[in-house]
């Protein structure tokens, strides 16, 4: 819903047409990608370019733009002790919400044994599927993994686009703006205003979030098609049982503890989420979630910390499917593992699911990365997944953006970063919102964030 205030006025609203709402036009693009690439496979396969460009210009953008918030959200702390203090409590939270996903994986592939039964021969297996993947997977070791965050340069951190080596430059120049004064003040302002500017560019960007839906959804129907997901049915089924199952209880319980609610939060961020569906991707979600949360009332220099972290540190729906997929190669080859075996598994499983974080596929790479190093299972194994790891991927980076946005909201609240007035206030008008434009932001009422209504009035 829009709000105009007028000077001398009433505050009026006005309702867009329902196919100007962006969650609208995404889900369209959803359903026409999906009829495509079922009726027409070949003209659907063809339409990939569509989603990769469209994720492609995303990307562009997301180095930038966690830059500038992170700079502007930090520099405004006056104790630096409360970024340390929030970057153990985000680790530790990242690290139990890792354990309870990996928990849930293997509890739901026990249970329901979608491998049971298929008696496959670790010699018929293709070896070239998981030599591929090796190479993707590089170096698993902690300090090679360290290494890896420290860029080779100031601005090579921007040219790569990661996440980590942007997050790590973007602290330290937080913490040289704090103590420089005049001129750090000067070059503060500088990066707010250039703040504003990105947003409203990316907001031109996701209009074209539909069509990179379209693409992206027609792609992968006509490329694999619908009825190749038969034959493993059962362990899809699994897959997205266990992310429900996680989202229900542990994300559900976790948002309950601090006061707020799942479901509400889950349609609060619908755009992202439905974007994140059309895309498999959750990076194409990370700005417009980085707005919403200090629409929320999370403080940017906690919730612009956090966030980002956790696509690196906090990738529950690949750590769900580490543990399925590993334990769904055991039972097909009729291999039994001992407890021991499986705790040792899970251990390993805490490092490698950060290890291939912003490498493209990291679910499939980082099971690669496991395997590897795993006397015990066949690394080939992974050729009985790949022909069905599209369809699941949507449900791995859903899990993920999910939890990641809950977890920002806790972490600003256990730091007291978060107005819970607002937060309250704003998760319960999100139905109330639904006609409103999404990501790129709308007018508001006047007087109540300025910096917001300066950053989406232009792109609305």
């Amino acid at each position: 819903m829009q709000k105009e205030a007028l000077a001398g006025h009433p505050t009026t609203e006005v309702r867009k047409p329902f196919y100007r709402i962006l969650y609208v036009q995404v889900l369209i693009g959803l359903t026409l990608g999906i009829l495509t690439g079922h009726f027409w496979p070949e003209f659907g396969a063809a339409l990939k370019p569509f989603g990769d460009g469209f994720v492609k210009l995303v990307k562009m953008m997301i180095a930038p733009i966690v830059f500038c918030t992170i700079v502007s959200g930090i520099s405004s702390i006056s104790d630096s002790r409360d970024i340390g203090r929030t970057l153990m409590k985000s680790m530790a939270l990242f690290y139990l919400l890792t354990g309870l996903a990996l928990l849930a994986g293997l509890t739901a592939v026990s249970l329901i044994q979608p491998g049971e039964g298929m008696h496959v021969s670790v010699s018929t297996l293709d070896p070239t599927v998981a030599a591929k993947f090796s190479k993707q997977a590089g170096a698993s070791g902690f300090a090679d993994f360290v290494l890896h965050i420290i860029p080779h340069s100031f601005f090579g951190a921007f040219a790569d686009g990661e996440v980590l080596p942007v997050l790590l430059v973007s602290v330290l120049i937080a913490f040289g703006l704090g103590r420089a004064g005049d001129s750090g003040a000067a070059v503060t302002k500088a990066i707010d205003s250039f703040s504003q500017v990105l947003f409203v560019s990316f907001g031109f960007i996701m209009k074209l979030a539909p069509l990179g839906a379209f693409g992206a959804m027609a792609f992968t129907v006509g490329r694999y098609g619908i009825r190749s997901i038969g034959s493993l049915g059962l362990l899809i089924l699994t897959f997205y049982v266990a992310c429900s199952v996680f989202v229900v209880v542990v994300l559900g319980t976790l948002a309950r503890l601090n006061g707020f609610s799942l479901w509400k939060t889950i349609r609060y961020f619908k755009e992202e989420l439905l974007i994140v569906l059309g895309t498999s991707s959750s990076e194409p979600a990370l700005p417009g979630a980085l707005r919403k949360l200090e629409q929320l009332g999370c403080r940017k220099g906690v919730s612009g910390l956090v966030l980002p972290m956790g696509y690196s540190f906090n990738l529950d729906g690949s750590a769900i499917y580490l543990t399925l997929a590993s334990m769904f190669i055991a039972q097909a080859c009729d291999i039994h593992l001992s407890w021991g075996q499986i705790a040792a598994m899970l251990g390993l499983m805490l490092l490698t699911s950060k290890g291939a974080a912003g490498v493209t596929g990291s679910g499939f790479v980082a099971l690669v990365a496991t395997l590897t190093v795993m006397p015990d299972l066949p690394v080939t194994g992974v050729a009985l997944l790949v022909g069905i790891d599209r369809f699941m991927s949507e449900a791995r980076a859903l899990t993920s953006m999910i939890s990641n946005c809950v977890a920002a909201i806790t972490i600003s609240l256990w730091e007291d970063a978060c107005d819970r007035e607002v937060l309250a206030r704003e998760l319960g008008q999100s139905g109330a919102h639904e006609a409103a434009a999404g990501s790129n932001g709308v007018a508001a009422v006047a007087r109540e964030d300025k910096n917001w209504i300066s950053a989406t009035q232009s792109a609305a």
